[in-house]
């Protein structure tokens, strides 16, 4: 999955989810876009460094099956 990213200089860019924990943690971004809208590095929330599922809430993603095809 490819997130946009807005860099301190103000460009922009699509960086792949793994990458996004390095560009945070390294603070090389200025913001990144979730799907409620921009976070902000310093201002908004964030999720805790390689914490990537909150407390023991089962993950909700399902594991994409193969297609079985119907005879």
């Amino acid at each position: 999955m490819l997130i946009r990213v807005k860099y301190p200089d103000g460009r922009y860019d699509m960086v792949k989810n793994f990458r996004l924990d390095h560009l945070i943690e390294t603070r090389a971004i200025y913001s990144f876009k979730r799907a409620s809208g921009w976070v902000v590095l310093g201002v908004d929330p964030l999720r805790q460094s390689g914490n990537r599922r909150h407390g023991n809430a089962p993950e909700r993603r399902l594991r994409q099956l193969p297609f079985a095809a119907s005879a």
